[in-house]
């Protein structure tokens, strides 16, 4: 006996069929079944099958004698020809990851459950990237029935779970026929009988979805402009609905209904914008009906743009609906008229309570994040110039706020100055033309395309931008320029105005020039050329006494220790030429510090010349330290979390990167040190035993000594008001997890929610984090990743949020109250990075484990900061007895004027 049946049911689909059932007969479970079920297909489905039976004997076909019309009649059939204690379902155009039917045969069997559900990867086969459907809904747990969790409503798939076939049989669990979207009425079913199921996180089941176009054949389920496909969708919600009455779950209906609204129609409203006013009207008058049936406490669940929309289809309000689609995806734009009433914000003129759109905040929003909404109403060309005429609603008054704007519309190489006329409805609009040969420029054009954006621009500079929109149905426009073809076209379901550029004629080999000369650079380049070379240029080379190269976090911005170091260097003029390694953007940067591009052949040039390397990292590890050249570090941090050779990339026993770290560490000559602390555990986690500056941190000087203009340098670039608090949440990057803002734990919705009144929080993301804050919360948080100094930010704030960050001990210099998130701290000291510490048992704050204690803690910041001042005195008595405010000047004395250590340099106040 198999260990488990896979049903794969197929129609038409010959050319997909053999990919979907070797899935199955590649699994790692080598004990599998495959059932076909042949729906009576016409083209040469019979043979392929044939052809699989005869290579495997695992495969049987079952063949139907008539086309059913759907997908629940071969399941059916497959499901009673199941000869195996577990099934599953699988469909001709998808498949199953390897590991698929043996991992979820494994937690069967561990929790004893009747099902197994877990997550569903779309695989989009045009550009094959592939997307999870909602991630969060798949956490590994036991679920002791439906009532426990109605989210998993959203799970309404049948194919992405393992059954006991004996469950399915003992409750007569089967699929509809004669009806689409039997999944929705089977799942209602299953949830209904099952008593403990189970969900895994990993991907076991591969949706295929294939490019939408003319002989291409798509699943039943995406056939969107079918109107039968609106209204069965719309017949199996009615009909699930149904199921859960019957079986004395009528208490769940509305947890179904809002699976409904968060995903059934938005599949319709989506693309709605690109559809007629016919489709349009006959969408409304299908779904209508149900929606009306819906109470208004189960709209309070979903999204804003989809409740508007829902709710202009019940009253009939259709082109208010195309208009309202229209945000449901790419940029979201912005509505055409906004009302305020008691604090709410509502879609359109009047304060409708289906119309509320106060949770998008986009009302409340800084200025460079505001929102317009700007709509191309006219678009020709002449020649090769292209004339548009623009209306832009601002429905926040945006405009209004702000006296003295103008308006530009930017694209590519410049900006056309725009002149908006006021009209009668409080909208502007304005009339441009643009020269598109001016938007090509230099000797071989360039290939690309881009979104051309309005700009509102304040007296002071700051600036917000927003999208065009034009007509969903205008066709593209081509026009011809000198070398290019640019071709103009909506773009998305949002319907966005694109501009493409396309070289033509000769210049259509440049791009093949262009990557052959970027294989003869990237020879050129070639890190071991430049360490070859670098070698010969230091055994030839003399040092230059007076050189010296600044580097702060492998360059990446003017910062840290090395700052303070150089700016006490030149405040005293000591004969030092000293040049900053870059390795991002000139403008981290002041404009009067002399850069050197990081790697760069100069670079190269100038680190075996230069008598003084600083740095706060470390410079590239294969480098030797040219003879003579003195290297101080200063490293970047202190704190409770592993290093060196006890940090993840070095903890294993390989040699090679431990040689290499061991290598580099021995170029040394100095080693700034913030305290006695941070040398007992970093000195022996990094093999260091030569000279040591405990001076305290040159970093840290200004948070002894205060700079009274960094609050108000953060709050006016931040745009924090000055009626408000603010709140610095600062966590550290996962090591397992780098570049996916796993790192940003807090609801930041939660936090606004409660907190937005009083405070607002500055998110500084760590260097090697990517966090795009929603536009929903920006009302309350306002990204900081870039800010370029985060002791400014340390200075304004009035607490900060961490978790395991270094930067807590540098916070302490300032006393002021820190809170610490730490929901992952056995995952993170045991399994991810690792602690030298006790976080709980040491931290000068509480330490809490969700966002609703957090925010429970920001409320009570007084009273805990006086429950917790005495282990605050001892975390600073061990992090920073050493911070006096005059490190960067002993360090300069010791480092570089080779003063005795007692000799001090008086330090300006």
């Amino acid at each position: 006996m198999p260990d488990c049946t896979v049903v794969v049911i197929a129609y038409n689909d010959a050319a997909r069929l053999p990919r979907a059932v070797r899935s199955v007969l590649g699994q790692t479970l080598r004990g599998v079944e495959v059932i076909i079920v042949d729906d009576a297909s016409t083209d040469d489905t019979p043979q392929v099958t044939a052809a699989l039976c005869a290579e495997d004997p695992r495969v049987r076909v079952i063949r139907r004698a008539a086309n059913s019309g759907g997908c629940g009649a071969p399941r059916n059939d497959g499901m009673a020809a199941a000869t195996a204690p577990f099934v599953m379902f699988l469909d001709s155009d998808d498949t199953l990851p390897r590991h698929s039917c043996k991992s979820l045969l494994a937690e069967i069997e561990r929790t004893g459950a009747d099902f197994v559900t877990g997550q569903v990867r779309r695989v989009y086969e045009w550009d094959r990237k592939p997307q999870c459907y909602f991630p969060s809904l798949y956490r590994r747990r036991v679920v002791e029935g439906i009532r426990k969790d109605p989210e998993m409503f959203l799970d309404t798939f049948s194919t992405n779970k393992l059954y006991r076939t004996a469950f399915l049989r003992e409750h007569d669990l089967r699929f509809e026929e004669r009806i689409h979207f039997e999944d929705h009425i089977f799942t209602a079913r299953l949830f209904c009988a099952s008593r403990c199921f189970a969900v895994v996180p990993w991907v076991v089941y591969d949706w295929h979805r294939a490019p939408d176009r003319p002989g291409v054949k798509t699943s039943i389920s995406l056939r969107l402009r079918q109107m039968d496909n609106v209204r069965q969708r719309v017949r199996a919600a009615w009909a699930s609905d149904v199921v859960l009455m019957a079986n004395g779950f009528a208490d769940l209906i509305p947890e179904r209904q809002r699976r409904f609204l968060r995903q059934d129609i938005r599949v319709y409203l989506n693309p709605l914008p690109s559809r007629d006013r016919v489709w349009v009207k006959e969408f409304a008058s299908v779904v209508r009906p149900y929606l009306a049936e819906i109470k208004p406490d189960v709209y309070a669940g979903v999204d804003a743009i989809t409740r508007v929309c829902c709710r202009l289809i019940i009253a009939d309000r259709i082109e208010e609906l195309e208009v309202a689609a229209r945000s449901m995806s790419g940029p979201r734009a912005a509505p055409r008229r906004a009302v305020r009433q008691d604090g709410r914000t509502y879609w359109g003129a009047e304060p409708d309570p289906g119309l509320d759109i106060t949770s998008l905040r986009m009302a409340e929003l800084p200025f460079t994040a505001s929102r317009l909404r700007h709509e191309v109403t006219e678009m020709s060309v002449s020649g090769t110039a292209l004339s548009m005429t623009i209306r832009t609603y601002d429905p926040f008054h945006v405009l209004d706020a702000n006296p003295g704007w103008h308006a530009e519309l930017r694209l590519r190489h410049g900006s056309v100055r725009l002149a908006p006329a006021l009209q009668d409805d409080g909208g502007y609009l304005s009339e441009v033309t643009v020269d598109l040969r001016k938007t090509v420029s230099g000797p071989f054009g360039h290939d690309g395309s881009q979104e051309p954006r309005i700009a509102i621009v304040r007296p002071d500079g700051r600036k917000t931008t927003d999208r065009l929109l034009v007509e969903p149905t205008t066709p593209p426009i081509e026009v011809r320029v000198p070398g290019h073809t640019v071709t103009l076209r909506a773009d998305g379901q949002a319907a966005v105005l694109r501009v493409r550029w396309r070289r033509e004629g000769l210049r259509r080999q440049v791009p093949r020039l262009a990557r052959l000369a970027r294989r003869v650079l990237r020879t050129a380049a070639d890190p071991r050329l430049k360490l070859g070379v670098y070698h010969g240029l230091i055994r030839l080379l003399p040092r230059r006494p007076d050189l010296a190269v600044f580097e702060a976090d492998v360059g990446k911005g003017y910062t840290g220790n090395p700052r303070y170091i150089y700016e006490e260097v030149r405040r005293r003029g000591l004969p030092i030429s000293a040049v900053w390694s870059a390795s991002r953007r000139r403008t981290d940067f002041p404009a009067d510090v002399p850069l050197v591009r990081r790697m760069s052949w100069r670079y190269v040039w100038t680190l075996a010349r230069a008598a003084y390397w600083v740095d706060s990292h470390g410079f590239p590890l294969d480098f030797p330290k040219p003879r003579g050249t003195r290297y101080l570090q200063t490293w970047h941090g202190q704190g409770i979390k592993t290093i060196g050779y006890n940090a993840p990339d070095l903890r294993g026993d390989f040699d090679g990167p431990r040689r290499q770290w061991r290598s580099a560490v021995a170029r040394w000559d100095a080693l700034v040190s913030p305290g006695e602390e941070f040398e007992r555990t970093f000195l022996p986690s990094n093999g260091y035993g030569g000279p040591v500056l405990r001076y305290g941190s040159p970093r840290c000087d200004v948070l002894v000594n205060g700079d009274p203009a960094a609050a108000r340098r953060v709050r006016d670039r931040l745009e924090i008001p000055d009626g408000r608090r603010v709140l610095l949440y600062a966590p550290t990057y996962r090591d397992s997890a780098k570049y996916s803002g796993a790192s940003v734990r807090a609801d930041l919705v939660e936090m606004a929610e409660a907190l937005s009144d009083e405070w607002v929080l500055v998110l500084r993301t760590h260097p090697v984090e990517r966090f795009t804050v929603p536009q929903h919360v920006r009302h309350f948080v306002r990204p900081a990743g870039s800010y370029p100094e985060v002791n400014d930010l340390m200075l304004a704030a009035d607490a900060l949020i961490t978790d395991y960050s270094s930067l807590m001990c540098d916070f302490a210099v300032t006393g002021k109250p820190m809170l610490f998130l730490i929901d992952d701290w056995d995952e993170y000291r045991r399994t991810e990075r690792g602690a030298y510490y006790d976080l709980p048992a040491i931290a000068p704050g509480p330490c809490v484990t969700t966002t609703s204690g957090l925010i429970e803690a920001v409320r009570e910041l007084g009273p805990l900061s006086a429950a917790f001042a005495a282990k605050y005195a001892r975390f600073r008595e061990m992090w920073c007895a050493d911070e006096r405010g005059e490190a960067a000047a002993r360090v300069v004395d010791a480092f570089f004027e080779r003063r005795p250590v007692g000799e001090k340099t008086p330090v300006p106040r």
